[in-house]
């Protein structure tokens, strides 16, 4: 090998490790921004169906993890809940974007969630080095529900809409430095577990906490105006969640996506500075999201960026 060609391989090599170290630089302000921080993410989607797409996010998290965030995982498990009930040959029902959930679809719900999605997601998570720990929402009260309704009054069954959440518990795991990673099956008062949309609940955890963010992993690219319409949509990158209330109210969402955006209206109304609608197709999105200058998805925020001094100079608000 000319000594040429083994200058040329060493300079590629150090070309490479400086844009690695750019990006690590580029990093900084918001990690020193968020260090002690306590961030909510819904796992759901896609994500959570291909392996490389959870492997990746469960390193994600664990690096949040280790860079000194504290990271919250709320997840449901509807791809796996469907799989499973059509296996069993439980019908799936939906009403407004909720599964209908009677004592059968319940057995389905406890054996996806607590049986398989939870025990992954940790073990992924651990595997990538974290101190990540399951939970179920109806360890220590931790999700306290009540029976829910349908948007227009319909019976949902064993749906559960919750009422309260024992934040304690889940201080104390992320004081003694665990990932918490929590499945979505609450309680009632008569000590019924109940079915709770997982949107909904990662909205009523990060209120709870005191979250600084709460992040939704979705199989969009983000929200969209004029959804479906090929020729009038278009991704919204930031929204107000004013504005966010009045499609609600004028019924301008998909089905889906409105038990994302009520949770997102709750919970920045119980003083969530932030919330994210990221694509859980794009590896790394919940890093390039929090740790770039750019970001990725859509950002809900209480008012227009820039409509004061201290929004428009936070690491990690688009400029």
């Amino acid at each position: 090998m000319s000594a040429s060609h083994t200058d040329d391989a060493g300079a590629k090599r150090i070309e490479v490790a400086q844009e690695k170290a750019a990006v690590l630089r580029e990093a900084l302000p918001w990690i020193t921004r968020f260090h002690g921080q306590t961030v909510v993410i819904k796992y759901g989607g896609n994500a959570m169906v291909d392996e490389d797409l959870k492997r990746s996010f469960a390193a994600d998290v664990a690096l949040l993890h280790f860079v000194g965030l504290r990271p919250v995982v709320v997840h449901g498990g509807g791809p796996q809940i469907s799989h499973l009930a059509g296996q069993l040959g439980v019908e799936s029902q939906f009403v407004g974007g909720l599964r209908v959930t009677d004592e059968a679809m319940m057995d389905v719900v406890r054996m996806a969630l607590l049986g398989q999605v939870n025990p992954e997601v940790v073990g992924l998570a651990q595997a990538a080095g974290a101190p990540a720990v399951g939970v179920a929402g109806t360890d220590a009260g931790l999700l306290r529900v009540r029976p829910a309704r349908g948007p227009e009054g319909e019976d949902l069954g064993l749906v559960g809409e919750i009422e309260q959440v024992a934040a304690g518990y889940l201080h104390e795991l992320l004081a003694d430095g665990f990932l918490p990673v929590v499945a979505t099956v609450g309680r009632d008062a008569d000590g019924v577990d109940r079915n709770v949309n997982a949107d909904l609940a990662a909205g009523a955890v990060a209120a709870a906490l005191g979250a600084t963010k709460l992040v939704y992993l979705t199989d969009v690219p983000g929200l969209y105006t004029d959804f479906g319409d090929p020729e009038r949509e278009a991704l919204i990158s930031e929204v107000t969640v004013g504005s966010l209330q009045t499609m609600l109210t004028e019924g301008q969402l998909h089905t889906g996506m409105r038990p994302k955006i009520r949770s997102i209206v709750d919970a920045i109304g119980a003083g969530v500075p932030q919330a994210h609608i990221l694509d859980g197709r794009v590896l790394h999105a919940v890093l390039i999201e929090i740790f770039t200058d750019e970001g990725v998805g859509t950002m809900v925020t209480p008012t227009e960026a820039g409509a004061d001094e201290e929004t428009a100079t936070t690491p990690g608000v688009r400029a």
